[in-house]
């Protein structure tokens, strides 16, 4: 598990996420074109660690990630486009996105083996050889004193590993595929992974479990850098799961002073929008669920989850909530009070990316960065949190609000507000945590397994604080939130807090 290490793969990502930042707080943009030309010769080049076999294959990579760090698509490989191609429709002020949003990078994927089983140096070649007893097919021998499987004969069926005395057969998957949860990576003709776009949900597991960082998410940094340099009315809307992101020592104080000396007018709360989607959906169960008129309940916060539901369990949608998301809940609740600012949603989710570009659903959300890619735009500014303090910290969420940043955490706050506003209600509360784990759920809930439930889902294993756009492990991040839940000065929303119109 990689999630929280500083490897390779993150610095280099973290380098371009910095040159890209660079770029859209220059107020000049007249030389964009030959500043971007420059940038894969600066992050590669003789002085530079030599991560592959060729510094040209190196600067081809960074090239491609270059671009989807710019909000483009990569380059096709049959014929030739320049690197800056596309560069004038992406040069603004404004949200751009060009679907899709994950993508890998042909020329950075090592063609990795989708599921074998290998005999490694590590067998002695027992007298006992149980491997070749359990096999079901007879796919192996012995050869020259050592087990051999027949890739021809063998089924996958892992018998042989289970009961190797020496640990001595590997199973060697393909690991972003083996993250998906939805099946969505396959390979193309040259044996590279691949993604189908109308199964991929992009909750972006794969891209961090890649060991060679062949998979990334476009980014908006360039274009919001853009819009800060140019003095807008912009406030930023930060996910309860920030917390220990930039630092153990970091605090709310120090990251809403550094906000501001990027050019954000004001700082929000996710948390706030929580607060009233916990409401929400506490009246929501009640009124619906309990009374029987809908089966269960399924939580929306995760747009991962609720994609998910809607492509491979269409029966299941009416019994999605329709409540408002936490980021939209909020955004609207800016927008409300600062009519002419853009907002812009700071968290730890690539599909949160999505979720603001959708027209379904208005979401009054003009830009979504990661963490990992706030960290690289104050890094393009030299702005060093420790040195920046706010006068007042976070004051408007709850405890149960800032708990949705955790699996577990939207159906716990949720059921804390029914048992204080219907005392007498049972609530039924179940929850899945990443795809493979929110489709057994879901496959239960449509065979009628799960009536009566609330059933919360998260696409990243461990909830937001796991998701693809954090900087450290998940187990520090929930150690982290907690603290933070229980230092809230309210435990749950007034009930009150449901009247705020949203409309």
């Amino acid at each position: 598990m990689m999630r929280g290490l500083q490897t390779t793969v993150r610095t280099i990502r973290r380098r371009v996420f910095t040159e890209v930042a660079k770029l859209g707080f220059k107020a000049d943009t007249s030389t964009l074109l030959d500043d971007m030309e420059a940038i894969p010769y600066e992050i590669v080049n003789d002085d530079t660690p030599r991560y592959r076999e060729s510094t040209y294959r190196s600067r081809a990579i960074v090239r491609e990630r270059l671009r989807l760090a710019m909000g483009l698509s990569l380059r096709p490989e049959n014929k030739p486009v320049h690197l800056t191609a596309g560069v004038e429709a992406s040069n603004i002020s404004e949200k751009y996105y060009e679907p899709p949003l994950m993508q890998v990078i042909p020329s950075a994927c090592d063609s990795c083996e989708e599921n074998k089983y290998e005999v490694s140096n590590m067998c002695r070649g027992c007298l006992a050889h149980p491997c070749q007893e359990v096999c079901p097919r007879g796919a192996i021998s012995m050869v020259d004193g050592k087990s051999v499987i027949d890739q021809e004969k063998c089924i996958k069926c892992g018998k042989c590993k289970s009961v190797c005395p020496y640990d001595a057969i590997a199973k060697k998957e393909r690991p972003c595929q083996k993250a998906c949860g939805v099946n969505a990576i396959t390979s193309d003709k040259y044996g590279r992974a691949f993604i189908d776009n109308e199964k991929c949900v992009s909750c972006g597991m794969c891209m961090v479990n890649c060991p060679f960082g062949a998979i990334s998410d476009k980014s908006q940094i360039f274009q919001l850098a853009r819009a800060l340099t140019e003095g807008e009315e912009i406030i930023a809307e930060i996910a309860p799961a920030f917390v220990g992101q930039f630092g153990h020592n970091i605090t709310p104080r120090n990251i809403k002073a550094a906000l501001g000396e990027l050019g954000f007018s004001e700082v929000y709360e996710v948390a706030l929008g929580a607060d009233i989607g916990a409401i929400a959906e506490a009246h929501h169960y009640v009124e619906k669920v309990v009374t029987g008129e809908l089966p269960f309940l399924l939580t929306s916060c995760c747009p991962s989850w609720a994609v998910m539901a809607k492509k491979f369990f269409p029966d299941v949608i009416d019994e999605i909530s329709q409540e408002l998301t936490p980021m939209v809940a909020t955004a609207r609740t800016i927008k409300q009070e600062h009519p002419n600012a853009k907002v812009v949603f700071i968290g730890p989710c690539a599909s949160k990316k999505l979720e603001a570009s959708r027209r379904s659903v208005r979401s009054d959300v003009d830009f979504v960065i990661t963490f990992e890619e706030l960290q690289a735009m104050f890094d393009a500014k030299e702005i060093d949190l420790t040195n920046y303090e706010a006068e007042s910290s976070f004051h408007d969420a709850t405890g149960a609000g800032r708990g949705y940043a955790c699996a577990g955490g939207v159906a716990h706050a949720i059921e804390k507000c029914i048992n204080e506003y219907y005392p007498d209600v049972q609530v039924n509360i179940e929850h899945a945590e990443g795809l493979a784990e929110c489709r057994k759920i879901l496959t239960l809930a449509k065979a009628g397994k799960l009536n009566g439930c609330l059933i919360e889902g998260m696409g990243c294993p461990g909830g937001c604080i796991a998701g693809a756009g954090t900087n450290i492990p998940v187990a520090t991040a929930k150690k982290d939130l907690a603290k933070y839940v229980q230092n809230s000065s309210r435990a749950i929303p007034p009930k009150e807090l449901e009247e705020i119109e949203l409309d």
